[in-house]
């Protein structure tokens, strides 16, 4: 029996009644922000991961831990350098010379949140090793395969500043993050306001468990029966094609992309509209939810051409227009 909006969107209060109280327990702690948090919980609620960009000292590290906290689940700091092992991650065999056996020693990896700090500052075996384990879920150690905690989020940073002795990630590693969050500056009350909170040597910053990771879970399910119309379905693939072949769509876009989104970012995108929608407590997805997430989901899977770049055309100013000249439903 298909359920009616209306039985959806109570579903969906009622699994999301946790999401307010979440959202103004770590803003106890991290002023501003609302936009990273908002990325972190559509990336629990779509089970993917997220690629953070932003200058240091934004409190992205903060923020996570705090998430950690609120959420009740385990956290790793990873701080990615150009000798890092993928044992240092996954974790190794060491050999035990009394009883002549190997022992497992499992790494960082697992945890529930994982912070990944700078990750294009780590070699590409290192890369590998983390995004095998996004992709799977499961790591391997000698002849065993063991399975990763649910949840399971890596937060992965860049630093747009510094470039120098960096391993930029290949395209087709970076469309395995659901979403891409590009941080800027606080406001100027948000940074009087942080200064009222952090202008000590010692700042307390407490915060109090507010849900389970089984609730998280379980809020995935409702999240996936959110309704949505064929025509925000056919949108979405609108837009994606888009990034493709503009012409088709008389866009005027000829020359300016290099590689389009892939149907991951299909997918991506559906998925992130549908907990856009959660998050605000509805049963449907609406085209702002798609417009909104939008953005997100497809800057870091649209390669702009050697042209583009020439003319200052950023990704960004690509789906910008794609989303101006697509009809909306």
């Amino acid at each position: 029996m298909t359920k009616t909006t209306e039985e959806i969107t109570a579903e969906v209060r009622h699994a999301g009644a946790w999401v307010a109280p979440l959202q103004a327990e770590v803003a106890r702690v991290v002023v501003g922000q609302e936009y990273l948090v908002e990325g972190l919980l559509i990336g629990l609620l779509t089970n993917g991961h997220v690629l953070l960009e932003g200058v240091p000292g934004l409190a992205k590290t903060l923020t996570v831990k705090t998430l950690a906290s609120v959420v009740r689940t385990g956290f790793s700091r990873l701080q990615f350098t150009p000798d890092l092992l993928p044992a240092d991650l996954i974790g190794t065999l060491i050999y035990n010379p009394r009883s002549g056996e190997f022992t497992v020693k499992q790494g960082p990896l697992f945890s529930n949140l994982i912070l990944a700090d700078e990750i294009n500052r780590a070699p590409a075996k290192v890369q590998s090793a983390l995004l095998e384990a996004m992709q799977e879920r499961q790591v391997t150690i000698g002849d065993t395969t063991y399975p990763l905690p649910d949840p399971f989020l890596v937060l992965a940073t860049q630093n747009p500043l510094e470039q120098e002795g960096t391993y930029p990630l290949p395209e087709a590693q970076l469309d395995r993050f659901t979403l891409k969050l590009k941080i800027g500056y606080p406001s100027r009350a948000e940074e009087r306001q942080i200064l009222d909170l952090m202008g000590t040597s010692a700042p307390r910053l407490e915060v109090n468990p507010i849900v389970e990771p089984a609730d998280i879970i379980q809020a995935r399910s409702v999240v996936n029966s959110i309704y949505v119309d064929d025509r925000v379905k056919d949108y979405i693939v609108d837009v994606v094609w888009a990034t493709r072949e503009p012409a088709r769509y008389k866009l005027p876009l000829e020359g300016m992309i290099r590689y389009g989104a892939s149907p991951r970012a299909t997918i991506a995108l559906i998925l992130a509209a549908r907990a856009k929608a959660f998050l605000e407590g509805r049963g449907y997805v609406t085209p702002q939810d798609v417009k909104n997430i939008g953005h997100d989901v497809l800057r870091h899977r649209v390669m702009v051409s050697y042209e583009a770049e020439a003319e200052e055309v950023t990704s960004e100013k690509i789906i910008d227009r794609i989303f101006a000249g697509l009809p909306v439903p």
